[in-house]
Parts: structure tokens; sequence; C-alpha cells
């Protein structure tokens, strides 16, 4: 597979081709929407480009990585000086792990189901939508399958690289990782959407307050979250093992082995995107989009909680270096209230 990082220093950035242990940086372009644009308006596509322009300047890939170089790794997708042309999005309950976790978290809220699968069984919302992925979420070509639950998370402000912090606010709960892959597409001017490619995700979101109902799960999504470091152009996306990890003092607390990709999922990728691009207003032309596909098992859900200073670290098979973030966790106090002026 071919990845890529985007890079800044104090002056400048750059995209890279990872060609390991090296980066070498391509010439012409800054940044993969710009990258991700020129293919669309040349008819050529990433590879071909690439090949094209992969005579800059070659970097220690370790240095940069490990934050001793001037060059620091960005989120391998922006949209530069246009963070609001950018959508942050999800969809959960895909993997059977994170269903359970959900199961769990939720059972207290729910009532029993109508209709049981089995005697004396007691369903919650999350599980019902669950089975109805593994009944319907991977419908055959042509055909158009249940939809997933989906989520919103925010704008390009909320995208952060590796090592850089996710932020507990104020007023939330708490905030925990969701180690994950996400999609990266960008809209053609003719509405059409293009994947430009996978990449390592930790979707973060505060699953205290969700537990306290699950109709908190939109305002819970509300979080920064991190993507990176590389971003894999043509990703195999049928099983892709991986490992999620907590450190406390840098040393691990949790630890848990994790799958994603279509055979790990109920839904197939197909499916999904179909769910996220048949709405009118993601296909607007020139945006871009961050999806998460959903996470196989939680911390939370194995009764860790978070504190400041905790790392939180997400590596997938075949998808690049490990994505690495720090969590902090804001000490003011949330006790005053935002007032809304009027402009009468």
């Amino acid at each position: 597979m071919l990845h890529l990082v985007q890079i800044a220093n104090s002056s400048s950035r750059r995209v890279a081709l990872v060609e390991e242990p090296s980066l070498r940086c391509l010439a012409e372009v800054e940044s993969v929407y710009e990258l991700a644009n020129r293919c669309l308006k040349s008819g050529r596509g990433i590879r071909e480009t690439v090949s094209a322009l992969a005579h800059g300047e070659v970097l220690s890939y370790d240095t940069v990585y490990n934050g001793t170089s001037e060059w620091r790794l960005l989120a391998p997708i922006d949209v530069p000086n246009a963070p609001s042309r950018l959508m942050v999005s999800g969809t959960g309950l895909t993997h059977l792990g994170s269903a359970a976790d959900r199961q769990a978290m939720h059972l207290a809220d729910q009532k029993k189901a109508a209709v049981p699968a089995n005697p004396g069984e007691v369903l919650t919302d999350s599980m019902r939508m669950f089975r109805w992925g593994v009944e319907g979420g991977r419908p055959q070509p042509g055909e158009i399958g249940i939809a997933p639950e989906w989520f919103y998370k925010g704008n390009g402000d909320v995208l952060r690289g590796p090592a850089e912090p996710l932020l507990v606010p104020p007023y939330a709960e708490d905030g925990g990782e969701e180690a994950e892959l996400a999609g990266i597409y960008i809209i053609s001017d003719d509405g059409s959407p293009y994947r430009i490619g996978m990449t390592i995700g930790n979707e973060f979101s505060d699953h205290q307050f969700e537990k306290r109902n699950y109709l908190n799960l939109a305002g819970s999504k509300l979080r920064t979250c991190s993507i990176g470091p590389e971003l894999a152009i043509d990703a195999n996306f049928h099983a892709v093992p991986g490992e999620v990890r907590i450190l406390r003092g840098g040393k691990p607390i949790w630890s848990k082995a994790i799958a994603t990709g279509e055979h790990n999922m109920c839904h197939s990728l197909a499916n999904l995107e179909h769910h996220h691009f048949k709405y009118e207003g993601h296909r607007q032309p020139g945006e871009v989009h961050v999806h998460f596909f959903g996470a196989h098992s939680l911390s939370f859900g194995h009764n860790i909680a978070l504190e400041d200073g905790d790392w939180m670290e997400v590596q997938f098979e075949k998808m690049g270096r490990a994505l690495r973030n720090p969590i902090r966790i804001d000490p003011r106090a949330n006790n005053r209230p935002i007032a809304v002026h009027a402009l009468a």
C-alpha cells in the first residue's frame, strides 16, 4: 500500500510518502487536500500523481514521529484555512464487541423487548439496532441495506494530529478512547464522493455521559478526536487486526487485541458509505469527510477510567505506525452558563 503523511514546521508544510524508515516529500503540493483536487482535475489516480511528485527532500521518519525533529506530524487530512469544509462523523454498532459493551451500558435504561430473541432476554435499543445490521447490513450488489447508527462529531476544528492531546472539557463527565479506522473522502465538482484512503483513528467520546441515558449519544460524541499518522491509499478493509493500549506513567494499564474490517462487522463498507452519502448535504463539491467505521472494544467497557496524562495508543496491521495521543482534563469548573445576547 501507498502511505502518506502530512507534516509541518514553524514556516511551512509538506505531504510526504512513507518509505520506511524515511519520509520522501512531494513537490508542488502542501496538503493531501491539494493533492486530491489535483487528481480530480487531471483525471489521474493518487498513485500515478504521487509517483510523479515524489522527488522532494528526504527526512528521518523516526525523528519526526518521536518529536525530535523541527517537523511535526499533522492529521493526514484537513482543509487548510477552511476547517468548516470538513465533516467528522461516524457509524456505531458495527462490531460485535461494541454492541456487547453498549448492551451492558444501556441495559438499565431500556425496557424488555416486546418479542425477545430468547425467552427472558432483555434487549436494549442498541442491541436491536445491531441485530438489524446483522440481518440487513450486507445487501447484494445493486441493493440497499439497513441503515446503521450514525452520528456527527464536528467539523475540522475537532481533529487532532498524532501526539496532540485529546481534551475532556469542563462540561464533560469523562473521556475515553474509541480505537477504529476512518475513511477519508472528498467530493468532486459534480457532487460525487471519492474515497482517498483510510487511516487509524481514536474517535474519543464521553462514555459516562452516554451511560446516563442512550439518548445522550449525540452529545457524547461532540468532542475532539484524532487520526493518523498515515493515510493508507487503497487499504484492504476485509479483515484488519490491531491492538489498543492505555499507558499511565509510561506503563500499560490496559490493552486489548481488536479487529475491524468487513469480516468483523455486520455492515459492508458499501452499505456504510451509501447511508452516509445518500444525503445531499453530504455531497457538497470541495468538501472533505472523515468517517469513523466503529470500534471493536472500549477500555470503558472494562471499567477503566482515563486520567489526565494517560496516553492512548492504537495500531492496526498494515496501516502504518501507531496513533498515540495523551488525554488532558480541563481543570476548570463548568459553573457559568453560556449567555446568549439579543441582537435586537
